[in-house]
């Protein structure tokens, strides 16, 4: 037993780190408009999206273990210069948008304790960048994992709003779909935000940056079930918090800083301030790890697979891929007059929209025997593997056409 502990301890990161980073601002955001405007009827989305996270991360990991390749870098050895270069181009736009949004839950967050942006973005983008240049992948690992632990204030608030758990638990196992634009605009912003095409790159790169081998996949698995179904839970608590408050009262909300500051009246001050805190942390946890990720999937397709314990002067592909998302994204937050909501909102419907192709290219490289050999994916995990895929196309393309009409 002792010896299990220890082999999960060791390649504990990327599940933890890939799936808590998936509660960001933009994360946190859809997940209170989810509540706030649907109660808890829309609760099985998130949980659908968890078990969808749980199978493609493990998908991710393995083809990373096995292969020894990036996401992007892979399918540009699979399936060509074009659509390894396809698939860069998406995480990158994608990573961009939400990076912007990373910073400006970081904005928000402050202003709720009075401190103002033009103070708390630069501040913020730079220690991350110190951390990044600076630091080695022990200490940038142990830092954010130390960060993570903010996500518990998102918990404390749901339960100090007093939810009514017989109907959330009636939401998670009751599936109903309100056939609006509205309804279906936020369950794919639900998937896009939960399943993030940047979470799949960044577990396929740093289970290579921390040196994982086959022997690693079976305790690396808990590491990534736990790292998804927290992402759920801490989902859920921040889902139910705003139902029973915000959609109770009939407050309707754009971002996840005026669902922090709605809920102080509703739920009292100190419900307000530790969502508020949660925005804050998890914000500066994603604002670190999205650059990496675009970072690995930028050196990935040039065949030059990078590593937090090169220094900038040996990788400078990776450092500098790194140092210009995050300037970009504080940058593009301090512009005045920034339309911030409808970027925020707006990457994690790219997010799904970006996701079929990408999803695809992870199933078929899953399921080819000749490059995964004994850890091919099996049938049945291929059959629950291809309905998601299907049941996302049809959101997005549900979505798409209601944007026509």
């Amino acid at each position: 037993m002792r010896k299990r502990l220890w082999a999960v301890l060791a390649v504990a990161g990327p599940g933890l780190l890939a799936g808590l980073s998936d509660d960001d601002p933009a994360g946190i955001t859809t997940y209170s408009v989810l509540g706030a405007d649907h109660g808890y009827r829309l609760l099985w989305v998130l949980l659908a999206s968890t078990v969808a996270l749980i199978m493609f991360h493990n998908l991710a990991a393995r083809l990373g273990v096995v292969t020894g390749q990036g996401m992007a870098g892979l399918i540009r050895q699979q399936y060509g210069v074009r659509a390894g270069v396809g698939a860069l181009a998406a995480l990158v736009v994608a990573n961009v948008g939400t990076t912007v949004a990373e910073f400006a839950g970081i904005a928000a967050g402050w202003e709720l304790f009075g401190v103002r942006r033009q103070i708390a973005v630069p501040l913020t983008a730079l220690i991350i960048i110190v951390l990044v240049r600076r630091g080695s992948f022990r200490i940038v690992e142990r830092v954010l994992l130390a960060l993570s632990a903010v996500f518990v204030s998102y918990i404390v608030a749901g339960l100090l709003a007093g939810p009514d758990w017989g109907a959330a638990a009636t939401g998670l196992v009751a599936p109903t779909m309100p056939l609006t634009r509205d309804a279906v605009s936020i369950t794919v912003a639900t998937i896009g935000t939960t399943l993030a095409p940047w979470g799949l790159s960044f577990v396929q790169s740093y289970v290579l940056d921390k040196h994982l081998t086959t022997r690693d996949l079976r305790a690396s698995r808990v590491d990534l079930v736990t790292g998804s179904v927290l992402t759920g839970v801490i989902g859920l608590f921040v889902v139910v918090a705003c139902a029973a408050t915000l959609h109770k009262q009939g407050h309707t909300i754009t971002d996840a800083a005026d669902a922090a500051a709605a809920l102080r009246p509703l739920a009292g001050d100190l419900a307000g301030t530790v969502f508020a805190i949660g925005l804050i942390g998890s914000a500066m946890l994603a604002a670190a790890i999205l650059p990496l990720s675009t970072g690995y999937s930028v050196t990935d397709v040039f065949g030059r697979p990078a590593a937090l314990n090169d220094t900038p002067h040996a990788d400078p592909l990776f450092y500098g891929t790194t140092l210009t998302i995050t300037l970009l994204g504080a940058a593009l937050v301090l512009i005045p007059g920034a339309p911030l909501v409808p970027i925020l909102v707006g990457s994690q419907i790219l997010n799904a929209v970006a996701l079929p192709p990408l999803l695809i290219y992870l199933y078929r490289l899953g399921r080819d025997r000749d490059l995964m050999g004994p850890y091919a994916t099996g049938r049945r995990m291929a059959t629950a593997q291809f309905a998601i895929i299907g049941a996302l196309s049809a959101c997005v393309l549900a979505l798409l056409g209601f944007s026509f009409t």
